[in-house]
């Protein structure tokens, strides 16, 4: 039977909150043991890359490989082997990758916001710094003709440049006051340009004097927000916008001579196109194949060269004299980002795609949660889903998108919440992976994972919470964009049907989820998808929400001023109990009245908390899990001092919990 909600239950949720206990410091050392069970997920990213002479001398294909640390990569486009690898500290990827006129190479990193440089004949980079100590993203690079450097950034949305000759910056300043991301930058004859985001503005920067005009927009644009310049490129007195994101978008074209919009090209991809060619032409990927445009007559010729899966963008194009029977002359060469190399000759026409030797990374683990004999992790940025054996640490990797968290329901079946759109799939670990989009599987076999629900319509970007409720598959999403608002999707497996639900607690996405006789329990967060919109709420809730009647019975506040609930979990003592921040508290299910509260950590980083028989398992400060026993008067107890991001429980008696890429096993001890 359903809880009942009396009509007076959300002013009791504000009103009868019970006192909570007092900041509680447990006694006595953690008396549980971690067991590694290595690195679960490993793979080859490349976002940023050029071609440019390598360090031979010859054309190499550069590019920067994600993980920590990155590593800036030069691959012989002959044989795609290694000429150099060589890391980036403290970088833990790149966007942007650019040479100077005298082969100098730099990059601009992204979480540490630093620039480093190559010099010619040099095997390890120079990291030379924040060029803007407020910037923690360089997203994108560009040099004049004396080899100067100039960025953008984030979260200031400002741009710099870098002398190569002195190592002077200077900082332009914010170019746009609303949009804290400078995403693309290029430059032509004395001016900069630049592209924003989440807005998609185009800006005109004199690099003399700072001043700085905003071009108009597209004439098909419509409104700019949140749209975005994603990549823009600067080639034979244009410039090359594509507005949208990752996947094909269109791109217009700016004449820098008449100040107008001369071309929309439909269905390009990014992220790169190649130098002007002998003949003024530019290579690029558009609508799932290598394309040669002609500027001047404004045409697309197709190469045969195509491309598949859900991802087609070059992170690296240029030209390469290959020296081989069937690439005569100057050929097409570049890579995409999961490491292969695709090449193409105008003489001849031959193409072909293969993998380079590019070195895998470990993945930080980013969504991690337990079944009844195996741990399912999901990858930050390079994506993937493994599955481990928890005892023996045996591990199978798929190649996949960004996995945000995993489910494994009743029946057997695999749901993976995915970014971006939101998507959610559908995996049966007892059929060969197949996935059309990011990684085949044997020919002939099923889709598996099958997509259910794509979220892209209502706004949706991240499917962070999943939880089984009455056979149905309810998802805790966070918006696109600069948005907030989250929803709880309802998803049935036996219809195919979806109900969504946009703003179940106004403006808050939903962090975490679990469920009870037919209600689904909801902790939010007042954060939006991109975390730059200026929140409207100062807490973070807790919800319930009737499955089968469709409706919001309560939502209350248990920590005040406390941005994140981000967790949530049903206790053997049948109360309900949640994280915020430092605090963890108990709650009456059948009204949202608090019960109990123990501030147990120093911080507000959000972490999770899970259950067994035997009681409450809570992440603390990311270093700290505590334990909280059945009963009344139960306190908490430190039971395992590791620094960690996300933890879970698998089998009913073995905690699991990852540490950047590492995934450790604890033996519940009582």
């Amino acid at each position: 039977m359903r809880p009942f909600r009396p009509l007076l239950a959300l002013a009791l949720a504000t009103a009868l909150v019970i006192a909570p206990t007092a900041p509680t410091t447990a006694a006595g050392p953690p008396y549980a043991e971690a067991v590694s069970l290595g690195v679960p997920l490993s793979d080859v990213l490349l976002i940023g890359g050029t071609v440019v002479p390598g360090p031979n001398g010859k054309t190499a294909i550069w590019n920067i490989s994600s993980g920590v640390p990155a590593y800036l990569n030069a691959l012989d486009p002959v044989t795609g082997s290694s000429l150099l690898s060589t890391p980036l500290p403290g970088a833990e990827g790149s966007y942007t990758v650019v040479a100077t006129p005298a082969g100098t190479i730099y990059v601009g990193s992204y979480n540490n916001g630093h620039l480093y440089r190559l010099r010619p004949g040099a095997t390890a980079v120079e990291d030379l710094g924040r060029p803007l100590p407020s910037e923690s993203f360089v997203w994108a690079l560009t040099t004049d003709e004396q080899g100067n450097v100039y960025g953008g950034t984030y979260p200031g949305g400002r741009v710099f440049s870098f002398n190569d000759a002195t190592g002077a910056i200077r900082d332009y300043g914010k170019i746009i006051a609303s949009q804290p991301y400078v995403k693309s930058i290029g430059y032509a004859n004395g001016k900069l340009y630049t592209g924003s985001l989440p807005d998609a503005h185009v800006m005109e920067i004199d690099v003399t004097t700072g001043a700085a005009t905003e071009l108009p927009p597209p004439p098909n644009l419509g409104d700019p927000k949140l749209k975005s310049v994603y990549d823009l490129s600067v080639r034979g007195g244009r410039v090359y916008i594509r507005v949208g994101g990752a996947f094909p978008m269109p791109m217009y074209v700016w004449d820098i001579a008449s100040r107008t919009w001369v071309d929309e090209i439909p269905l390009a991809h990014g992220l790169d196109m190649t130098p002007l060619g002998p003949n003024g032409e530019l290579y690029f990927i558009q609508a799932s194949q290598l394309r040669k445009y002609d500027p001047a007559t404004k045409t697309l010729t197709g190469t045969g060269l195509t491309f598949t899966g859900r991802i087609q963008n070059a992170r690296s194009i240029g030209y390469a004299d290959l020296g081989l029977p069937d690439y005569p002359g100057t050929s097409v060469v570049g890579t995409l980002w999961r490491g292969e190399e695709f090449r193409y000759n105008p003489q001849t026409g031959k193409s072909e795609i293969f993998l380079t030797n590019v070195r895998r990374e470990p993945i930080d683990i980013l969504g991690l949660s337990g079944g009844k004999r195996n741990v399912y992790s999901g990858g930050y940025l390079n994506g993937g889903v493994s599955v481990t054996d928890p005892k023996t640490g045996a591990t199978v990797f798929n190649r996949f998108s960004q996995t945000e968290q995993t489910l494994e329901a009743s029946d057997g079946k695999v749901w993976i919440g995915t970014y971006p759109e939101s998507r959610l799939y559908s995996y049966d670990p007892h059929l060969a992976w197949n996935s059309v989009e990011y990684s085949p599987g044997p020919p002939g076999s099923p889709e598996n994972p099958k997509l259910a629900v794509n979220m892209k319509p209502d706004f949706q970007n991240r499917a962070r919470a999943l939880v089984e409720v009455d056979g149905k598959i309810a998802v805790g999403t966070v918006p696109e964009g600069d948005r907030l608002g989250g929803a709880l999707a309802i998803h049935d497996p036996r219809s195919g049907s979806t109900t969504t639900y946009r703003n179940v607690v106004q403006d808050e996405s939903v962090f975490g989820l679990t469920a009870r006789q037919g209600i689904v329990y909801g902790g939010t967060s007042i954060t939006g998808g991109l975390g730059t919109t200026k929140p409207t709420r100062e807490s973070g809730t807790v919800f319930a929400w009737d499955v089968a009647g469709k409706r919001k019975l309560w939502e209350s506040v248990p920590v005040p001023k406390a941005p994140t609930v981000s967790s949530v979990t049903f206790g053997p003592d049948g109360t309900l109990w949640g994280v915020a921040g430092k605090t963890v508290f108990s709650m009456d299910p059948r009204y949202g009245t608090v019960l109990r509260t123990f501030v147990l950590g120093t911080t507000s980083q959000t972490g999770d908390i899970v259950a067994t028989k035997d009681g409450v398992y809570v992440s603390i400060d990311w270093n700290k899990i505590y334990r909280i026993a059945p009963g009344d008067r139960a306190t908490p107890k430190l039971y395992l001092e590791h620094s960690h991001r996300r933890l879970a429980v698998v089998g009913g008696q073995r905690l699991v919990f990852s540490d950047g890429p590492q995934l450790f096993r604890v033996d519940i001890k009582r």
